[in-house]
């Protein structure tokens, strides 16, 4: 099972690859944002989610496709980019988070993550969606170089 800090930056890894943005923005949906739980988020970050997922599925499907596929088919090129756009911003921001609240724990502040558990991230710092610490921030995927810091 993953966590949502995995989910979301799933998410952002779908939408980097090359092919047309409305085929990627469909794949980051269905294969991870739709298993994201916007009680998962942190409270400041859950009004942003919650839109992502509306302006995804608001279309109505026609046979043979489903409301993501019905959805980004109507969508602007613009749309679709402006949407992306906020994908990633949703996983900055978790990454900032994330971050924020460690190293307060770190610093022996205690302090609890904004928005609750994050999928079963422990106080002061212990686990971090199943990192730890700060090092989640620099953390690379399958052996993807860290190009930017968060």
């Amino acid at each position: 099972m993953s966590t949502t800090w995995e989910q979301l930056e799933g998410a952002a890894l779908s939408l980097v690859r090359s092919g047309p943005i409305k085929d990627r923005l469909a794949e980051a949906y269905r294969n991870h944002l739709a298993f994201v739980r916007a009680e998962d988020l942190p409270e400041a970050l859950r009004e942003d989610f919650r839109a992502c997922h509306d302006a995804l599925t608001r279309e109505r499907p026609l046979r043979g496709e489903d409301a993501v596929r019905a959805t980004v088919r109507k969508m602007s090129s613009y749309e679709a980019d402006e949407l992306a756009c906020s994908v990633v911003r949703l996983f900055a921001a978790i990454v900032r988070e994330c971050a924020t609240d460690a190293a307060h724990a770190a610093h022996g502040h205690g302090a609890a993550l904004n928005g609750g558990a994050l999928n079963g991230a422990a106080t002061n710092g212990a686990a971090l969606n199943g990192f730890n610490g700060l090092a989640a921030a620099a953390r690379a995927k399958n052996g993807v170089p860290q190009v930017i810091a968060l």
